[in-house]
């Protein structure tokens, strides 16, 4: 692993390990300002009223960022071994995998690296969807439940499959999802 990958020593890290897995996990569903608290205290950054579920888990809170009045569902994983920015208004349903990390499949020691994921504001990610290292979700998406993001996805589009391609625009009179 490279120097300094963590972003933070090794016993700030395990702290967090243990922090989420008892006081934010065990949290009861309606102790969202408790969870954000926690999330902060460890360097997450978020914006107003931020939603997160308790069986969310995250990796590495201070490589997270969260924009106001979004939401993180059940059993999301943000695997923040690289950044993860998340804008305003944007919801990533239950059971989604963001990983921010891979290894390098040319090294034969699988050198792991890490590249940003970026979320913008008021985009949907649905229920059990994959997002891969170095992704730019356009503002306003939607993502198809079960889609394997592993491209860009551009702003206004409806995306899903495996992988995830635009099918049509978001916004289309008198049509629903």
């Amino acid at each position: 692993m490279p120097a300094n990958f963590r972003g933070r020593p090794a016993w700030v890290v395990q702290l967090w390990w243990i922090v989420q897995a008892t006081l934010f996990r065990g949290s009861p569903q309606l102790l969202y300002g408790w969870r954000r608290f926690l999330l902060r205290l460890f360097g997450c950054s978020l914006g107003k009223s931020v939603l997160v579920r308790p069986t969310a888990e995250i990796t590495y809170p201070w490589k997270v960022s969260i924009g106001d009045y979004s939401w993180i569902g059940h059993d999301v994983t943000l695997y923040s071994l690289g950044e993860i920015h998340i804008g305003a208004n944007v919801v990533v349903s239950q059971g989604s995998y963001l990983c921010a990390a891979a290894h390098d499949m040319q090294s034969s020691k699988f050198d792991i690296y890490d590249e940003p994921i970026f979320i913008d504001a008021e985009v949907w990610i649905a229920a059990d969807v994959f997002v891969s290292p170095g992704v730019h979700i356009g503002r306003g998406a939607v993502v198809g439940a079960r889609s394997t993001v592993l491209h860009d996805l551009p702003a206004m589009m409806v995306s899903f499959g495996n992988p995830a391609k635009p099918v049509r625009p978001r916004l289309m009179p008198g049509l629903k999802f």
